[in-house]
């Protein structure tokens, strides 16, 4: 038995699926005698909805799907090396794709007859907002076995290490802001009182500059993450606005249905109403029928 097809097979199949397929390969297992790979897939876990639909998603749709393991690449590499112009033209793609991939996962599990909808729209969004922060769970999704959503990642910076972030400052803003250094006294000659508070106030003003320096890189780090932030809420936002208008459609349909179904209760209440009364008429008409043949009838002979 080949575990790892078989476990790509269990993963392809809808969640209410999956437990007794899982089962059924863990009984073959035993019986070949496959001890390790029983227990291999014994481990495996049902998907949640949300992981499915996103699983379906990267098999059904794989050039999507590299469309989005592209753009985490570009994002991440963006947010490394901190470029403005390419971080606000990949942040606009991002909200576009990961709209546009939510509606078709969403359209392929109604095709494969699993009907998603409600908070776990919102999860499919998270899955996919994580596939383009953390490389780790975009691995794992370009596989299409997904478990269950990942913890949140709270914007980019969450999914970068501090060495990886570089230092913003740029050579003129040392310049401007590191005093000049000077070159040492020749050796033998003994520094005045002058020089030496001097190089007093120049290490001072080196530390405070080291200190401005790491402040502001501290709280450019934060914006970006609020901005991250504020990024996340818009895509929730056009989330909710696709289900509200999704849902408002169904209303509508659902509307119409009971008109018509209340037009036609009426036409067929009715029509049940003469029928009724016909009825009725043709059971008396039948009785007196019946009465004037007896009446009719000769007597029997006597004997």
């Amino acid at each position: 038995m080949d575990v790892d097809e078989v476990i790509d097979e269990l993963y392809g199949l809808r969640p209410s699926e999956f437990t007794a397929a899982r089962d059924a390969y863990v009984a073959q297992a035993r019986k070949a005698k496959d001890a390790a790979g029983a227990k291999r897939i014994a481990a495996l876990r049902r998907p949640t909805l949300p992981a499915w639909a996103s699983n379906h998603l990267v098999r059904t749709r794989p050039a999507e799907a590299e469309q989005l393991l592209a753009l985490g690449r570009a994002l991440r590499e963006a947010h490394r090396t901190l470029d403005p112009h390419q971080l606000r033209q990949l942040s606009r793609q991002q909200h576009r794709l990961i709209a546009t991939l939510v509606q078709d996962a969403v359209a392929l599990a109604a095709q494969a007859g699993q009907p998603v909808g409600g908070s776990a729209l919102d999860e499919i969004g998270q899955i996919l907002r994580s596939v383009l922060a953390d490389p780790d769970v975009a691995e794992e999704w370009a596989k299409g076995r997904l478990v269950k959503p990942p913890e949140a990642t709270v914007g980019f910076t969450a999914a970068l290490t501090p060495d990886e972030v570089p230092p913003r400052t740029s050579p003129k803003r040392q310049e401007a802001t590191e005093p000049p250094r000077q070159s040492p006294p020749p050796a033998g000659t003994k520094p005045s009182r002058h020089a030496a508070q001097q190089r007093e106030r120049l290490e001072a003003a080196r530390s405070a500059a080291a200190e401005s320096d790491a402040e502001a890189r501290r709280l450019e780090a934060g914006l970006q993450e609020v901005r991250s932030l504020h990024d996340a809420a818009e895509a929730r936002a056009a989330a909710a606005a696709d289900r509200a208008a999704a849902l408002a459609v169904q209303l509508r349909a659902a509307r119409d249905d009971e008109r018509e179904a209340r037009t036609e209760a009426r036409h067929t209440g009715t029509a049940a109403r003469e029928a009724d009364r016909a009825a009725h008429a043709a059971r008396r008409a039948a009785d007196k029928a019946g009465q004037a043949l007896k009446r009719l009838e000769p007597e029997p002979p006597a004997e």
